[in-house]
């Protein structure tokens, strides 16, 4: 197995890794205030590029979709999928979410209602009005064509140009040509490991916090560091097994756990609930939503400067943009027999949808428990933090304590879905070559695994997972040249190809 790591992407990648976190260790206090400047500089800055390389590939992919291409078989001609659509939507999904689903769409809309857009009062019921449909806005179909986009390109890479490596250097090749080998490609590489451990950062300074708080409600404990690290083992133990395991006996049966228990607990807040509520407000912000889908897309508010979305619009799509490239090769890896319309159809329709129906569901029940007064969640939330609001709403449902429980248990298999979807693509992006019916080795894969959760461990330590959440979001300035590279490959990819393409008629 030895034979097949490739040693110049590798250990670089190691070194980065733990060189960066050994440096944020020590210097953690002077570092956490620039990487935070540089990071409002780049929102300021460059929020219009974000805007429009968004609403840009949702046209590309629109092209795409509805044209002669979009019958193309991402395969040869007697290529299968090789997962039902439902574990295929599952997978995509789950790995692209994690805990992140699960905290936004209950906390988002109180931050919205507090701080609403377009110069609207705070807590008025303008602000209830928009609150619902920006959080619908930010993790629709925006987010997903920034994932769609590379996991089109990667596929056609793989399956139908038949490179036998499963990277986005590799994917780059034809806007690059022979530098995709070389040197600038190792870098493309090594950033796209880079902005996943940042990706990691994110979901473990979500998820840690929320479970945490979740653990402590049950057993009567105060949320602690040693705590924390005792998720974190426990998350590892999962993501590492499932990823051990493989994409087949491992990855697919915990994302099909995943979505029946997302959809449980979702059903269940529906009925308990004031379920007339939660699908009026549903329906409601989702007309607001596509009302003003152009106007939310390429807002920058210059005039009056409130910031609201370089905060959340722009940041959003620099930490999508930035994890984008992990969920493309994840993504494309599964989609084997499908079309480039089946593929980016699916992205979209599953991503949009499974984040919707969450917003729908909880963040309807949060805010019906804000507006009737029920709870005051939003001074919860400003005295206590997104996580005490988790558990005051968990709470306010009947069977509180089994709600606690399985919110606990999915949690852990939310998260542990994406982190063995990344453990599995990072490993794929060290191997030298991958055949479409090879994995990664075992133990690289387990390697991955115990390097970024002793490192995650680290950082929980000296409080530094937001200083790599941070750091992410910079890898995504040049992830918007890869963008374009990607485009431009693919663009001269299918007109050079054109009449050796497998073609699907449906």
């Amino acid at each position: 197995m030895n034979r097949k790591l490739d040693n110049s992407i590798f250990w670089p990648s190691i070194v980065l890794v733990v060189l960066f976190t050994f440096l944020l260790v020590i210097f953690r206090e002077s570092a956490a205030p620039v990487l935070a400047g540089m990071m409002s500089g780049i929102n300021n800055s460059l929020g219009w590029a974000f805007e429009f390389l968004t609403i840009g590939l949702f046209i590309i992919l629109l092209w795409l979709m509805f044209g002669r291409f979009g019958r193309v078989k991402l395969g040869s001609a007697d290529d299968q999928p090789e997962f039902s659509r439902f574990s295929w939507g599952g997978m995509l999904f789950c790995a692209s979410m994690g805990t992140s689903i699960m905290y936004w769409s209950i906390v988002e809309p109180l931050y919205y209602y507090t701080g609403p857009p377009f110069g609207i009062k705070a807590n008025s019921k303008e602000a209830a009005d928009v609150a619902l449909s920006y959080g619908l806005f930010h993790w629709g179909i925006s987010a997903w064509a920034l994932y769609a986009l590379p996991a089109v390109v990667i596929a056609y890479s793989f399956f139908v140009r038949k490179d036998a490596s499963l990277k986005i250097s590799t994917s780059c090749r034809g806007a690059l040509g022979k530098h995709a080998d070389g040197l600038l490609g190792k870098i493309i590489d090594i950033l796209v490991i880079w902005s996943m451990v940042g990706g990691l950062g994110t979901s473990l300074g979500l998820g840690v916090p929320m479970v945490s708080a979740v653990i402590g409600d049950i057993f009567g404990i105060e949320p602690s560091i040693g705590l924390s690290i005792i998720i974190i083992i426990i998350w590892t133990a999962i993501f590492s097994s499932s990823a051990y395991l493989g994409l087949y006996s491992g990855i697919k049966k915990l994302s099909d756990w995943n979505v029946y228990m997302a959809l449980g607990i979702a059903v269940f807040v529906i009925l308990v609930g004031p379920t007339l509520f939660i699908l009026s407000y549903f329906t409601n912000s989702m007309g607001i939503m596509l009302d003003n889908f152009m106007r939310m897309s390429l807002y920058t508010d210059p005039i009056y400067k409130s910031g609201f979305p370089q905060t959340w619009t722009i940041f959003y799509w620099a930490w999508f943009a930035a994890t984008a490239p992990f969920i493309g090769l994840f993504v494309a890896r599964i989609s084997k027999g499908r079309t480039i319309r089946e593929l980016i159809a699916n992205v979209l329709l599953w991503g949009s949808v499974g984040s919707w129906l969450y917003f729908a569901v909880f963040g309807g029940y949060t805010l019906n428990l804000e507006l009737t007064g029920e709870l005051p969640l939003t001074k919860i939330l400003s005295e206590q933090g997104g996580p005490a609001v988790i558990v005051a709403v968990l709470n306010s449902l009947p069977l509180a304590p089994v709600v606690l429980i399985f919110f606990l248990i999915l949690g852990f298999i939310f998260l542990s879905t994406s982190l063995d979807s990344a453990t599995y693509v990072i490993a794929s992006i060290a191997t030298a070559e991958l055949r479409s019916n090879e994995e990664p080795a075992r133990w690289h894969r387990l390697l991955w695994g115990v390097v970024l959760s002793a490192m995650a461990i680290g950082l929980t330590i000296v409080g530094g997972l937001e200083v790599v959440q941070t750091s992410s979001v910079l890898v995504s300035v040049p992830i918007i040249v890869i963008y374009v590279l990607l485009c431009v490959s693919l663009i001269k990819w299918l007109k050079h190809d054109e009449k050796n393409l497998v073609y699907v008629e449906k």
